[in-house]
């Protein structure tokens, strides 16, 4: 049987600066999640990675009740939680760039990108066959290690990867193989033109 998994990216505050680590979401957020066309709805139960974030656009997508998974949470920033990427690179320069450059640099005394990337692709290889469809709300991060295990890119490719906020990716799977799987052009663009 082929597994199905659709990995949908959180949302994120607007307007607010970019920080590290888990934020709530304000309400012209969750008006935006609410608004969201084409956004997929899940059967069964599906999962959650464990931020805040995560659960309030699951919940404002109307997903219901959700399970969350832990093996599915953002990458961990250690000490640099809170902060914002301009405080780092003035504060440690070095330290942050060794970190954008170096998939196996954890200065942080977190996880690095690479062990993200091992942490989500074993958990996608464990999914069982017999899964069907799996939905599940997480981080970028997260994104963009599934479609690097995918791919078998290279984790210095990691910040290559663009992943809007409610941007979704389809993965499927069987016997251990995955494949990435984009989307289609929307029906009410067909036949538009100049």
């Amino acid at each position: 049987m082929t597994v199905r998994l659709t990995l949908v990216c959180a949302a994120a505050p607007v307007g607010r600066e970019v920080r590290f680590g888990d934020v709530s979401l304000d309400e012209r957020s969750l008006r935006q999640v609410r608004t969201a066309a084409g956004s997929p709805q899940p059967t069964g139960t599906p999962c959650v990675a464990p931020s805040q974030r995560c659960r309030q656009t699951a919940l404002a997508l109307g997903w219901g009740e959700v399970a969350v998974e832990p093996a599915l949470r953002d990458l961990d920033l250690g000490c640099w939680r809170g902060r914002t990427p301009e405080e780092l690179a003035a504060e440690d320069p070095a330290a942050f760039m060794a970190w954008m450059t170096d998939p196996e640099a954890a200065p942080h005394g977190g996880e690095s990108v690479r062990d993200l990337c091992r942490r989500v692709t074993a958990w996608m290889d464990a999914l069982a066959d017999d899964a069907g469809r799996v939905h599940a709300v997480v981080e970028q991060a997260v994104v963009r290690a599934a479609v690097l295990g995918v791919l078998a890119a290279p984790p210095q490719s990691f910040w290559s990867v663009d992943v809007p906020p409610l941007s979704t990716v389809e993965f499927t799977g069987r016997a251990g193989r995955w494949h990435v799987r984009m989307g289609g052009i929307p029906q009410q663009e067909v036949g538009d033109g100049p």
